[in-house]
């Protein structure tokens, strides 16, 4: 068990137990409420045709993957586990900035189902699978990455936090290396919220967790991405979070790899 972390217990059968008053936003706010709107996003370059095959293959697999991980996900034990004073994200209102790992996105994909959450996926064909299934469980997807399209992409995701959306991003994807976070999450908190007298944006906080099955199988991948086993128990830790004015791909950097250190000390 991580020393010093607040615990709450919850599955994903019986819903989110209700947190008590002191972690429910109560006393002084630190969400923000207003944005400017930012330009409009369109694709930096047109996506490559597909081919007949990869079109039958986007037809087929997302339904299929959707369902499975709906099957699976109910299976799964999910324990929270957060520091002193922050509060799950299950719980913050938009407009907002969180950032996990592209290896937990499996056991992610289930627990923050059907909630409306923007997500950033790749302009690929990968990227094509990952939409439509995860499109299929309830979350709003924008398109680009921090290579191709990522200007569009923090573009969409700005127009996202502009409409009172949570916005997460998978902070090592799309390619990797693993563990090494890129600058996207920083970005968008930085451009956006209210603006200073000289007309700088003052920037929002960012949220870092981790979701870690104590069973799974582990692929031979880039990411070397979880597969939870079946009824296996998953801990998602929430470390403090990176303050307003604070936030740098360093500083998120840092609050995951706490997040890394809370799942495996529990």
């Amino acid at each position: 068990m991580t020393p010093d972390c607040t615990d709450y217990c919850r599955t994903s059968c019986d819903g989110i137990q209700q947190l008590p008053a002191c972690h429910r936003g109560g006393g002084t706010s630190h969400y923000t409420n207003s944005v400017p709107q930012p330009a409009s996003s369109k694709p930096d370059a047109k996506m490559p045709k597909l081919r007949p095959s990869q079109r039958l293959v986007l037809a087929i697999v997302p339904p299929i993957a959707a369902l499975l991980i709906r099957l699976l996900g109910h299976t799964l034990r999910y324990e929270d586990r957060a520091e002193p004073g922050v509060t799950l994200g299950y719980h913050i209102p938009g407009p907002v900035v969180f950032a996990f790992w592209h290896r937990s996105l499996l056991a992610c994909a289930h627990l923050f189902r059907d909630q409306g959450i923007t997500i950033l996926i790749s302009s690929s064909f990968d990227g094509d699978l990952i939409t439509r299934t995860t499109e299929l469980l309830g979350f709003h997807v924008v398109r680009g990455s921090s290579t191709r399209g990522g200007a569009a992409g923090l573009r969409a995701m700005q127009q996202a936090y502009a409409e009172g959306r949570r916005c997460a991003f998978t902070a090592d994807g799309p390619r990797g290396p693993v563990f090494v976070a890129k600058p996207g999450a920083a970005l968008l908190a930085n451009s956006v919220a209210g603006h200073t007298a000289d007309g700088q944006p003052t920037g929002t906080w960012v949220g870092c967790f981790y979701a870690l099955p104590d069973r799974a199988w582990q692929l031979r991948s880039w990411d070397r991405f979880l597969i939870p086993k079946p009824f296996s128990r998953v801990v998602v830790t929430w470390p403090a979070h990176v303050p307003a004015g604070e936030v740098t791909t360093a500083s998120v950097q840092a609050a995951l790899d706490r997040a890394v250190q809370m799942a495996e000390d529990s």
